[in-house]
């Protein structure tokens, strides 16, 4: 018996780390956002002072990912970005889901991110609404755990609908 518990000690410390199938990932990426259109159309009032990005702004963000990966095929986390329209600053804050369907060193991914966004914009406190992004593309293995992406999609956020294209480094 105290032979037994040293060995379930060291098998279990190290067995669980080599047959583990869930592990923790990080993602980092950036990416432009072509301005398509503002999907909302209003009626001006008093107190309007213009759409959310009223100058048809495109943007950038970068964006910090951490996450839990289940057979380095599906990944699912938390994110935090900066976003910048044109001069117009804001954060993101947004779950991130990803399914790599094939473990091929070059392989599809599809990408779902469903968050909140806020801008500091002509509004006092600024303007703040939810984020949606849904995205394709390509995701290149350099090895079990490292690797490279490049996708687009589109994104509903601030009243506008805009066309992504990302490119993101998995750790």
């Amino acid at each position: 018996m105290k032979r037994l518990i040293p060995i379930i000690i060291i098998l279990t410390i190290f067995g669980l780390k080599a047959y583990s199938q869930i592990e923790y990932s990080r993602k980092i990426e950036t990416g432009y956002l072509g301005f398509q259109y503002t999907m909302v159309q209003v009626e001006a009032g008093p107190n309007w002072k213009g759409y959310n990005l009223n100058k048809e702004q495109n943007g950038i963000d970068v964006n910090l990912i951490n996450g839990i990966q289940f057979k380095n095929k599906l990944f699912a986390g938390i994110g935090l970005g900066y976003v910048n329209f044109d001069g117009i600053n804001g954060i993101s804050v947004f779950s991130d889901f990803e399914y790599l369907p094939l473990k091929t060193k070059l392989t599809p991914l599809i990408n779902l991110k469903i968050g909140y966004n806020h801008i500091w914009n002509q509004y006092k406190n600024g303007t703040g609404t939810a984020l949606i992004e849904l995205g394709g593309g390509l995701n290149y293995r350099f090895s079990e755990k490292f690797g490279v992406y490049l996708q687009s999609g589109f994104m509903i956020t601030q009243q506008t609908f805009f066309i992504p294209i990302k490119l993101g480094l998995r750790i």
